[in-house]
């Protein structure tokens, strides 16, 4: 019978040359697929092994980046290149593909630019979008990567963590910053995640860009393995109250209109 926090076998025959340090260091990557976090401790005695052994596997998934460690609480937690790799992998599956009618839908409705982005770590990575028809429109930011704090889409996947989660993510009270207008304090942040809460969206006026003012909603955190948003950005001399609440309405009923599809 399967213990508590214990991978499985595969049930697939062994390899005929195992590497037991290989093996460890996929059985760690395993046993952090069912556990938000890993102590040293911890995964010694799951491998059976000394920490100092422990410690040197898990000190080369820090390294390459599979894992980082908190500075305050030293727990291990999922780093930005196993996050990579499952963003690779949805990617080639369906996640784009599931979504792209309502990206599509919502840029044919408000003739805006729309993003689809999801949470990396402590930033942003837009993996789809469609750019506004009018000549003068925020250009696609498919495929770049932005700090969460200064972005509508940020704060609305930050908003979706509990407040252990969020002190673990961003340890520190000063954040990285990008324009003059970015948050740049966890408090003020806290603040503002209230408010998204209360709203069901998130909003940016030129915290990622100047001339550049943003709404976002998230996908409900149930919907996949990653955290997903929607983002419609607009040129600052064209947003405001109206448009802001429409943009807002349309988003939300995207997000509910799509929830179940990447269960």
């Amino acid at each position: 019978m399967k213990k508590t926090g214990e991978v499985q076998d595969s049930g697939r025959p062994a390899p005929q040359y195992p590497i037991e340090s290989v093996d460890n260091a996929l059985k760690i990557l395993l046993l952090l697929g069912e556990r938000s976090e890993l102590r040293l401790t911890e995964v010694a005695e799951y491998l059976h092994v000394a920490t100092s052994t422990a410690h040197r596997l898990l000190a080369m998934l820090l390294y390459r980046g599979f894992m980082r460690q908190d500075p305050r609480t030293k727990v291990y937690l999922p780093g930005t290149a196993l996050t990579g790799v499952a963003f690779s992998i949805l990617q080639r599956f369906d996640v784009r593909e599931v979504l792209r009618p309502f990206v599509e839908a919502l840029n044919r409705e408000l003739a805006e630019t729309v993003h689809l982005a999801i949470l990396d770590g402590t930033t942003v990575r837009f993996i789809d979008a469609v750019e506004s028809p009018q000549a003068t429109r925020v250009a696609s930011r498919l495929g770049k990567v932005m700090p969460a704090n200064c972005t509508s889409t940020g704060k609305a996947l930050l908003s979706q963590l509990s407040q252990a989660e969020l002190e673990r993510l961003l340890p520190e009270e000063k954040l990285p910053t990008l324009t003059p207008h970015s948050i740049g304090s966890r408090s003020a942040l806290e603040k503002d995640l209230e408010r998204v809460r209360r709203l069901g969206y998130a909003t940016s006026d030129q915290e990622s860009e100047d001339g550049v003012c943003s709404v976002a909603v998230p996908l409900p955190a149930s919907q996949g393995p990653m955290r997903l948003a929607l983002n419609v950005a607009v040129p600052v001399y064209r947003m405001n109250e109206a448009l802001r609440d429409r943009i807002a309405a349309a988003l939300k009923a995207a997000a509910a209109e799509s929830a179940g599809l990447l269960h």
